[in-house]
């Protein structure tokens, strides 16, 4: 069934943001004799596959059945990142005395305006991603509607049959809710509401510690409402190092969010002008009366409507399509790329793949979804940034491990920043300057990571980092302090006793 869609408010930016995205005039072209490649799905995967293929000179459909740009423009990463930015600027108003700079008792918040130029950007970015743009510049046939599968190399659309020698599954997920009895009679928002706000919740509550939870809950309660988060695990962040979560809720305390760990929700009951979340802590049944309630906790593959049993694609509800590492479903001619079928949910990956598939689908090449070195970050304040493995990743690999750490106060930038709070980290294999993971905590995290992840993918040890000038005084110089570091566990003291005696020799 197609969905019709629905963006909230619907003012000039998102009415501009639904003519790009799913245009209601829009009339789907008649389907070619056969296409070289027919992409379902039209998110960051499926866009990424489709423009790439189209490029090469293939013929592609693209087939979306609610808006372009997939979850990463409309209710993801752009959006996102629009309000958080809001939040730091919030932090950095009030933070502001401290270098000298006045702004008064108090920082006046308009989250209207916020949400607004959040809405603005976000209309202006869909431009590139519109049915328009791909249907007239890049010559894709553009099919809007629920596309399913009628055969093992043929779909339909709208009544129209697409015939396809490959073709590429790009459906990506939703939000999942958990079942809390009362929740849905209550009401509560997700990722796919949120930016529909129009004005702050006085009270909010937000039920998951993980990257969604913690970065919505920062940027709400900077904005001015009064946030709480409940987490079922020990810690927010719980897939992090434990130093690095506590970091990030020591900053979301200071933030003034309140944290009830271990928390299990037992039910939700509405009160006419309130909810009420009932939940069990520690032991003890508590009450928290907000106004709205965040779920940030778990994703859902969207494989219905599309009959995948017809095309012979292995596929399970909760884990999304099956695929081999060259991505290619038990139907060997589809291929399936990004959130649909591979653990690592993030816009990057989901591009990574597209370009595997490409290769693969188009040209037989044997390109490795496993081989890929997969960088994430969580954009909270302070962030969280991780590539490659983790200490504990690799001594169940049986691999042995030095780890190194250099706390931002080691740092003068950071310091100077007044962001010293954080470290970077690596992991090296024991007896050697060879990478296998990274972490980075600091407020520009997502940045400073890059330079782990090019030297992982590239097969660049820690001493070739330490080797590349850096510019002083940058937060990245903390990358370098890492490699002179190691340097110095190498200066065993036979080595500087060699060194001393030739040095000696030498004034001879």
């Amino acid at each position: 069934m197609e969905e019709k869609p629905l963006v909230l408010p619907q003012d000039e930016y998102n009415r501009k943001l639904v003519k790009n995205a799913h245009p209601s005039a829009w009339r789907n072209p008649d389907p070619a004799s056969r296409y070289n490649l027919v992409v379902i799905g039209a998110g960051t995967a499926g866009l990424v596959t489709a423009a790439g293929a189209a490029g090469l000179g293939a013929k592609v459909a693209l087939i979306e059945r609610h808006l372009m740009g997939g979850d990463c423009l409309n209710v993801g990463c752009v959006p996102s990142k629009g309000i958080i930015r809001a939040g730091r600027a919030v932090y950095d108003a009030r933070k502001a005395e401290e270098f000298g700079v006045s702004c008064g008792a108090n920082v006046s918040v308009d989250f209207g305006k916020a949400m607004e130029r959040m809405r603005r950007i976000r209309a202006g970015i869909s431009d590139h991603d519109s049915a328009e743009r791909f249907s007239k510049e890049l010559g894709i046939d553009v099919f809007l509607g629920q596309g399913q599968f009628v055969g093992p190399k043929s779909i339909e659309v709208k009544g129209k049959r697409l015939l396809f020698k490959k073709a590429a599954i790009c459906t990506g997920t939703r939000a999942t809710v958990p079942p809390v009895p009362g929740l849905e009679e209550t009401g509560y928002l997700t990722n796919e509401t949120v930016f529909w706000l129009t004005e702050l919740p006085r009270r909010l509550a937000v039920i998951g510690g993980g990257p969604i939870g913690c970065e919505l809950s920062q940027t709400f309660a900077r904005m001015g409402s009064q946030v709480t988060i409940l987490e079922r695990g020990g810690h927010v962040l719980p897939k992090e190092d434990a130093d690095a979560a506590e970091i990030v809720h020591r900053s979301l305390t200071r933030d003034g969010i309140a944290l009830r760990l271990q928390a299990k929700i037992l039910r939700v009951e509405n009160k006419v002008t309130e909810k009420i979340v009932i939940f069990e802590d520690d032991g003890r049944t508590a009450e928290l009366a907000v106004d709205e309630i965040l779920v940030g906790v778990g994703r859902a593959p969207n494989v219905e409507g599309l009959d995948l049993e017809k095309a012979g694609v292995a596929y399970d509800n909760r884990e999304g399509v099956k695929v081999n590492d060259r991505l290619q479903t038990s139907n060997p001619h589809v291929f399936a790329a990004g959130d649909i079928c591979f653990p690592y949910k993030f816009t990057h990956t989901a591009d990574a793949l597209a370009r595997i598939v490409i290769a693969n689908a188009l040209f037989m090449a044997k390109q490795r979804a496993s081989a890929l070195i997969v960088p994430w970050c969580t954009y909270t304040d302070p962030e969280v940034a991780h590539v490659g493995m983790y200490e504990k990743e690799a001594k169940e690999k049986g691999i042995e491990v030095l780890t190194m750490t250099v706390p931002l106060a080691d740092v003068d930038r950071a310091l100077l920043d007044g962001e010293a709070e954080g470290f970077a980290r690596v992991h090296l294999k024991k007896g050697s300057d060879k990478l296998l993971g990274g972490t980075i905590v600091a407020r520009h995290a997502g940045e400073m990571i890059n330079e782990l992840s090019l030297a992982i993918a590239a097969g660049i040890g820690l001493l070739s980092i330490g080797k590349t000038i850096h510019p002083y005084p940058t937060q990245a110089e903390a990358l370098k302090k890492l490699a002179d570091a190691y340097n110095r566990t190498r200066l065993t003291p036979l080595v500087k006793k060699i060194l001393t005696v030739w040095l000696k020799w030498q004034r001879l």
